[in-house]
């Protein structure tokens, strides 16, 4: 079992879309690393174990899930662990990721992340789970925090649910910092109060994205570029973690000009190269 501190550090990478792979393989040598969508890569398919294979040669790959349900009652699905150990192990992913969220209810796919009913006791009950998904798969386990629209209200912050999680698992953190400003935007609270809340000893990687704004709220819809307050945010998270690994996300709307993600990925990685100030 490999330990978060065995993580290599990867650099700034891009999130893999079938729109975007002739781009990526014409331009690899401007990004360090790529995420792949677990479940477009679970079963083995020719097209898909083709293309793995190409982007293997050229790249660290990552996957990242979005159908676990980490937060559904009951263990994770055996065989779905079963098919996301195969993968890591063919393409030798140093890590896996997923959403500390639920997908799932009564055995049907909402097609959404949905936000849990947040206590200190089922986030002891689900890093337990998180705890046992990561022997099973045989590498560190990074779990993602979410965007929600209707915050449960339990008397539990969603920086204080995450922060009792992580203090009974050894999973690494993924810190999407484009939810957490969206999050703080829609919700009216301080970032940098959750930061300070948080384990960010635990951030091995980060998502950035941009999304929209509508009426009174910000959409992460991973359909424009990043915005400059996250990039402000990225700034201040780099200033309390020693970052593993960056993304750019990217989901629709794809520009016409993939020099524009790269532009991206370039600034990411120069962020993440710059001197800590003292």
């Amino acid at each position: 079992m490999r330990s978060l501190s065995a993580v290599p550090a990867l650099g700034a990478g891009l999130g893999f879309r079938t729109e975007l792979h002739d781009q990526i393989v014409a331009h690899h040598d401007d990004i360090d690393w790529l995420e792949i969508i677990t479940e477009h890569f679970l079963l083995s398919r020719p097209r898909e174990d083709r293309v793995l294979g190409e982007l293997r040669e050229l790249f660290p790959i990552v996957p990242h899930g979005i159908e676990m349900s980490i937060g559904s009652p009951g263990e994770v699905d055996p065989h779905y662990l079963e098919a996301l150990a195969r993968l890591v192990k063919a393409i030798d992913a140093p890590y896996f990721s997923d959403h500390l969220c639920f997908t799932r209810a009564g055995g049907v796919s909402l097609g959404s992340l949905t936000p849990l009913p947040r206590s200190t006791a089922l986030a002891r009950e689900l890093a337990g789970k998180a705890q046992r998904v990561q022997e099973a798969v045989g590498v560190p386990f990074v779990l993602e925090n979410i965007t929600y629209h209707v915050d449960l209200r339990t008397g539990m912050s969603e920086a204080e649910f995450i922060a009792e999680f992580f203090e009974h698992c050894d999973c690494g953190l993924l810190l999407d910092v484009t939810n957490l400003y969206t999050n703080a935007v829609n919700h009216g609270f301080d970032p940098q109060h959750f930061l300070d809340v948080i384990p960010t000893e635990r951030v091995v990687q980060v998502h950035l994205a941009g999304g929209i704004e509508e009426p009174g709220v910000l959409l992460d819809s991973h359909s424009t570029a990043v915005p400059e307050p996250v990039w402000r945010l990225f700034d201040d998270v780099l200033r309390r973690v020693s970052l593993k690994a960056g993304m750019i996300e990217r989901d629709q709307d794809f520009p016409e000009d993939f020099g524009d993600l790269l532009t991206e990925v370039g600034r990411a990685r120069a962020a993440m190269q710059r001197p800590v100030p003292a």
